[in-house]
């Protein structure tokens, strides 16, 4: 055996040797091009520390920050037909459906789920833009009918977040189909006298605001969010006029009375609980989880007495 070469060689080479660094370390914001480290990203819900621009989220990472203790459980969806339409492009639709899977981990588009926040029941749902931009197709829609169900089966409001580019044209027409039976979903609610509640993130486009997404009893977005059915460049192509600054974003449906308020998403969950409770006639939320006076102990045991030093 040569010791030189199998043992003290290989030795130096790996204290020598460039350790390779992942490559998902680091997140560079797309409106500052400040590089983020992935923790600190994490903690801040995806919202750029430097400017305040929102990234996107996954619903799942949303639910996880907005129920308390990061604490739900999913409500089951029916599942429609695969590719009821038969569907090709460059790729047959199965494939783009179980491509957009691997890469997200998600079913589908869309994740509801129930659980509390501040101590209010609720069911959530939420779009997810990673999953084929979250286009509304048949789940989509079986998912939105899930969610107003169980609402009304609890008792409870419902809470959605909307992000997504229209509706899913491998579904042709069955995808504009889920259009009336979202509205239908929402008429459940109002006809339970539910509360429902739509926070628009960036984008919501397409047959989504054309339907469910602007159908809330409350309608709140996220800063800058892109709020529209058709986009301002297909807009100003047609009219062949300039848009006005920050056309079709949050802040300008906002002072143009389409929104109700634009929230920051590290307050939106203090804002939740605020109008959730308000909405419920209940009284308004506290800081920390403490017991009641009622189940406090009448009195404290008194602490042990040293005993007198013997003289």
């Amino acid at each position: 055996m040569n010791w030189i070469s199998n043992y003290v060689r290989p030795k130096i080479n790996s204290l020598f040797s460039r350790r390779e660094v992942p490559e998902n370390l680091w997140t560079k914001c797309d409106e500052c091009g400040t590089m983020l480290f992935h923790r600190e990203i994490a903690e801040n819900l995806n919202v750029c520390t430097n400017c305040g621009h929102h990234m996107p989220l996954t619903p799942r990472a949303r639910f996880s920050a907005l129920f308390d203790g990061g604490a739900f459980k999913e409500v089951p969806v029916k599942a429609p037909p695969a590719d009821p339409l038969q569907f090709r492009d460059q790729k047959k639709y199965p494939d783009r459906l179980k491509q957009a899977q691997k890469q997200t981990g998600e079913k589908e588009a869309m994740l509801v789920a129930e659980g509390e926040l501040g101590r209010v029941p609720i069911v959530a749902a939420g779009q997810d833009f990673s999953f084929m931009a979250g286009s509304m197709g048949m789940y989509v829609g079986n998912a939105i009918l899930a969610a107003a169900r169980r609402a009304v089966e609890l008792n409870c409001p419902l809470i959605l977040f909307s992000a997504a580019g229209g509706a899913r044209m491998q579904e042709g027409i069955l995808s504009l189909m889920q259009m009336p039976r979202s509205t239908v979903a929402v008429d459940m609610l109002k006809e339970a006298g539910l509360p429902y509640i739509v926070v628009l993130t960036h984008p919501t486009t397409g047959g989504v605001t054309a339907s469910y997404a602007m159908l809330g009893d409350i309608q709140i977005a996220e800063p800058g969010a892109l709020i529209c059915f058709a986009g301002p460049r297909v807009i100003e192509q047609t009219i062949r006029e300039k848009l006005p600054e920050g056309f079709q974003r949050a802040e300008y449906l906002l002072d143009h009375g389409m929104l109700d308020r634009v929230t920051d998403r590290r307050e939106l969950r203090e804002e939740l609980i605020t109008i959730l409770r308000m909405i419920r006639g209940m009284p308004a939320a506290t800081q920390g989880d403490l017991p009641p006076p009622g189940d406090l102990p009448e009195a404290l045991p008194e602490p042990a007495r040293p005993e007198a030093a013997k003289s």
